[in-house]
């Protein structure tokens, strides 16, 4: 399942990345890799807060929507 969808206070580990080249670059360079694992903190506004590798970032859901876990 995507991200996205993922529950507040789940926490899921990377099965798949899609997207483009660039996409996936960019998400790779913020941490999200396949095999980690990556807690949902919070949403706002249609945006993501995740906790992943001692780190917190904010996505939109549709980069949210490329990582599946």
């Amino acid at each position: 399942m995507p991200l996205a969808m993922a529950a507040i206070g789940d926490t899921n580990t990377i099965q798949k990345i899609t997207g483009k080249d660039e996409v996936r670059q960019h998400l790779a360079e913020l941490g999200f890799v396949v095999g980690a694992q990556v807690h949902v903190v919070s949403e706002l506004g249609g945006n993501m807060i995740l906790s992943i590798k001692d780190s917190r970032v904010a996505l939109d859901k549709t980069m949210a929507m490329r990582i599946m876990v």
